[in-house]
């Protein structure tokens, strides 16, 4: 075996690069930012060297951008890595506030070495809105993480910066970089490279410039609770909708102070999604739930009774079907809440794409409920129907055929009350409310999360047949429940099971739970 000669010099420079990792999503401009990086070191004479891992960014998390550099020596080529290893990032670049913590479960932030920059925005990921209750992540766990994880670390809202100044999270992340002096250049060689990418400089100069200012104020807090309590306003002297102006009046005379404003709330959704009757058709019911709420003593509980079923009633009459999605997806404030979203110009042209995937089941449920029942009655045609119906479909609304077609289906909803789905909808509501009535006289706080249950029931096609399922199996302990004095503990702990999962295992495991404590049977 040949032996190397120990006074051979070594061909590779072993020298300790500086590192940087950079975590965003599509859309954050993290490409560009790992561009202005190389482009600021190779300016300097340096050597410098750019990789990224896909992290199918908007679906499982970002795309991990990493950066090496070190100067050259002796004209000897740097051995550089690939990918950033944990322990050994000298910069970690977040462009969100939970990648920052998914950053330091990587192990790519440490104490020792690491300077943390990160935006405290959320952009919240599909694994967060995908959850049936509220998957969203705690970000103080993260701010608690912040203050042991990282050597140094630089955070605030680099997104509304960015936008304030008509650029995008990744120039202000720069300035950000810039004002931290963790890397050997002066602050006019950052600029330099804004300007040598050539595409919206100005804008990017003044988000990089008051992101540079930003990051030298005193370290602010960042956030550590979750969004604030919604609170809704107080109903208003009047209204220019004569419609809606009766129903205040309405609200005002017949139900009490603390449940006018969700009252308020539900009339105008419920106005929104159909007309001034359908919302009168919702304070006759929500009127029948507070004389039962009266007679239980819902006084002296501040009408928790009435206030559940003004919420989820609203919610549940103003159920998703075929012409509700067709009538948001077509409305000007759609096309222009889009146009603002991803900064279109006035001279711009933008075509949205919408996926569908019908099912004969929807198409039956827009029907005439004779009708509807009749195709579901006959296997064979409602089969074969499906097979054609029942497929994938990219929309682009911004065409006139397809814009056309979805107005006009949206214009059908003058038709709904006598749909087979509206004729279910109202079946099913009048039934749990039935229940809830029949719960309040011997256990109130029973009866008021029978009310709450309702919110396991949302969305449309597979996702509302999911929450209907949930929601029966729920619904279906209510009578092995009443007359304990954890009934109503135990319906909320069902709920909540439900909440955590689409497939329904965490519920299946609490309905377990409960025959190993009550029996296998309900109560008769």
């Amino acid at each position: 075996m040949l032996q190397k000669p120990s006074n051979m010099a070594p061909r590779l420079a072993t020298e300790k690069p500086i590192t940087v990792a950079i975590l965003a999503m599509g859309g954050q401009g993290g490409g560009v930012l790992s561009d202005w990086i190389v482009d600021l070191a190779e300016a300097g004479g340096w050597v410098a060297q750019s990789t990224s891992v896909p992290g199918v960014a908007q679906r499982t998390g970002a795309t991990i951008y990493y950066i090496e550099m070190l100067p050259p020596k002796d004209a000897k080529p740097p051995v550089l890595s690939l990918m950033p290893t944990p322990g050994d990032v000298d910069v970690v670049l977040a462009a969100e506030f939970m990648e920052a913590g998914r950053a330091m479960l990587r192990g790519l932030v440490t104490p020792e070495r690491t300077t943390l920059i990160a935006s405290s925005h959320r952009s919240y990921a599909v694994t967060e809105k995908e959850k049936p209750g509220d998957g969203t992540g705690d970000p103080a766990v993260v701010v608690e993480a912040t203050g042991v994880s990282a050597k140094r670390a630089i955070v605030f809202d680099m997104q509304s910066l960015a936008e304030a100044n008509g650029s995008v999270v990744s120039a202000a992340m720069f300035g950000a970089l810039a004002s931290a002096e963790v890397l050997p250049f002066p602050r006019s060689a950052f600029e330099t490279a804004i300007r040598a990418g050539g595409k919206g400089v100005e804008a990017s100069l003044r988000a990089f410039a008051a992101a540079y200012d930003r990051a030298r104020e005193p370290a602010g807090k960042a956030p550590s609770q979750q969004l604030p309590a919604k609170l809704l306003p107080p109903l208003p002297a009047s209204d220019p909708h004569p419609g809606l102006n009766r129903l205040l009046d309405r609200i005002r005379a017949g139900y009490p102070q603390p449940v006018q404003p969700m009252l308020f709330a539900g009339v105008k959704r419920l106005l929104d999604y159909q007309d001034v009757a359908y919302a009168n058709e919702y304070l006759d019911k929500v009127e029948a739930a507070h004389r039962l709420d009266a007679a239980g003593g819902g006084a002296r509980r501040g009408f928790a009774f009435t206030a559940e079923v003004a919420k989820y009633l609203a919610v549940a009459m103003a159920y998703d079907d075929v012409i509700r999605v067709a009538d948001l997806k077509t409305r000007a404030s759609r096309f222009e809440r889009v146009r603002k979203e991803i900064g279109v110009k006035s001279d711009q042209i933008v075509y949205t794409t919408e996926y569908m995937h019908p099912r004969m089941e929807e198409v039956a449920g827009t029907m005439p409920a004779a009708l509807g029942r009749w195709l579901e009655d006959s296997p064979r045609l409602f089969g074969t129907l499906d097979k054609m119906i029942n497929k994938g479909r990219r929309v682009r609304t911004g065409t006139v055929g397809w814009y056309l077609m979805l107005h006009m289906l949206a214009g059908t909803k003058r038709f709904r009350r006598r749909t087979l789905r509206h004729a279910r909808e109202i079946e099913h509501i009048d039934r749990w409310l039935d229940l809830a009535g029949k719960v309040i006289a011997a256990d109130y706080e029973l009866a008021v999360e029978v009310v709450s249950c309702r919110r396991l029931v949302k969305g449309y096609s597979d996702t509302h047949a999911r929450g209907h399922s949930k929601f029966d199996k729920v619904i279906g302990q209510v009578s092995r429940l009443q007359g304990r004095a954890d009934g109503a503990s135990w319906l909320n702990r069902l709920r909540r099971a439900a909440l955590l999962d689409e497939e329904g295992k965490a519920l299946d495991g609490a309905l377990q739970t409960i025959d190993s404590i009550y029996g296998d049977k309900a109560a008769a």
